[in-house]
């Protein structure tokens, strides 16, 4: 077990530098242009999948580091770079980490690598858990699908909406009701290879924030996919379902479905997101106060705009150091007993919304244009406070786990 600091190592040191590099001289300078088309910044990836950023090698080293703070070391400087072009760079890790959470060790290796491609042919992966009508709610998940038994396949019907590269990605990864009695506990975990007939997608979001991220519905019309495609293979998925059978009836202990392993997996990753995003405007603020005159003195010499940004450092450190705690204990193994995985997302999140908005009250008008990026970075971290769990779902985690009430 890898004991828990403060510092980063020399080599973590060196990533993150060539990472903030990346970040610099090719996120930041195609940010505004992306940002007002909308749309996905295939020549970014591009570059990104070129030096070895954007591939399953760097993720993995990063996913394994034994501190736990290489995925949120890397999410920090890429969401400081941008947040639209950054989550069009990860947007296929939390595809990749559902399979990394329920899949098996055939599974990660068949479709991880597909899911990335390669420097001369990139390709993106999606994660689709979210409905129309079951967001938050996951349990209200309509989505179906029923095991053909005689062909050994699962035919999947239903539609995904907000999902992260929906519709374009080379390989989808669709969570789906087996057994809808059961709720969130009959849920599982299918992959839908490449050009499945049956899968196609349905609306484009234009969005607030993060626009140079795709953004679809995926619709799914009798998909079949064969039973090697169910993560985690059929005797796991019918153990647990029998598992859940019994607890049903005699109220038994909780059981984690699909969708909540890959995001309970991924929410320190959403809280560096958002540190990212808030450290980013936090330091336009900064400069910008040191340097815009008046009334014959720079802004900061007001005490007004000079608390605003020791509140705003001072929240962000707070994130940072959660986050990194979180991370640190779901790489050792340690249980979120008081929810730290949540609490890590709620409060960098809320952090993100108001930095980027003390930002834009800092730089005034100039901070209302889009001559200036807190504008973009105000709206981006619009989303933090709602994809993965909203604010108030991680609050209602965190209020269950600490009181061990089913607090609705």
């Amino acid at each position: 077990m890898a004991e828990f600091s403060f510092e980063l190592n020399d080599d973590q040191k060196a990533v993150r530098e060539w990472i903030h590099g990346f970040a610099a001289d090719v996120m930041r300078p195609a940010a505004a242009e992306w940002d007002e088309r909308e749309e996905t910044p295939w020549p970014i990836i591009q570059e990104a999948a070129k030096i070895g950023l954007y591939s399953l090698d760097f993720y993995a080293q990063q996913y394994f580091d034994p501190t736990g703070l290489g995925i949120p070391m890397a999410m920090e400087e890429l969401f400081w770079g941008d947040a639209g072009i950054a989550l069009s760079i990860v947007g296929t890790g939390l595809a990749a980490v559902g399979v990394l959470a329920n899949g098996t060790e055939e599974q990660i290796g068949t479709w991880i690598p597909q899911m990335y491609g390669d420097a001369n042919d990139v390709k993106v992966a999606a994660f689709c858990s979210s409905e129309p009508d079951a967001g938050s709610d996951v349990s209200a998940m309509r989505t179906r699908a029923v095991y053909d038994e005689a062909k050994d396949e699962w035919v999947i019907n239903g539609t995904k909406t907000w999902a992260t590269n929906g519709g374009i990605a080379s390989v989808h990864v669709v969570v789906a009701a087996v057994d809808p009695d059961l709720g969130s506990k009959g849920h599982a975990s299918f992959i839908i290879p490449p050009d499945t007939p049956g899968l196609s997608q349905g609306q484009k979001f234009k969005k607030h924030g993060i626009r140079a991220s795709h953004t679809a519905e995926v619709v799914l019309d009798d998909v079949r996919v064969p039973g090697s495609c169910l993560l985690g293979g059929k005797e796991k998925l019918d153990e647990r379902l029998a598992r859940a059978r019994e607890r049903a009836t005699a109220g038994g202990e909780r059981l984690k479905n699909a969708a909540m392993a890959t995001f309970e997996a991924s929410r320190p990753a959403v809280g560096a997101m958002a540190v990212g995003t808030a450290r980013a405007a936090y330091e336009v603020a900064l400069d910008y106060a040191k340097t815009r005159q008046q009334f014959g003195r720079p802004v900061i010499d007001n005490q007004g705009v000079a608390f605003q940004l020791a509140d705003m450092r001072t929240r962000i450190d707070a994130s940072r150091l959660l986050v990194w705690r979180a991370s640190w204990m779901a790489v050792n193994g340690k249980p979120f007993d008081s929810a730290e995985g949540s609490m890590s997302k709620l409060f960098a999140s809320e952090t993100a919304k108001t930095v980027t908005a003390q930002a834009v009250q800092i730089l005034g008008g100039n901070g209302f244009t889009r001559e200036y990026p807190v504008e973009r970075m105000h709206r981006d971290a619009a989303i933090y406070t709602i994809f993965e769990g909203t604010s108030e779902i991680q609050r209602l985690v965190i209020a269950r786990t600490l009181s061990g009430v089913p607090i609705r």
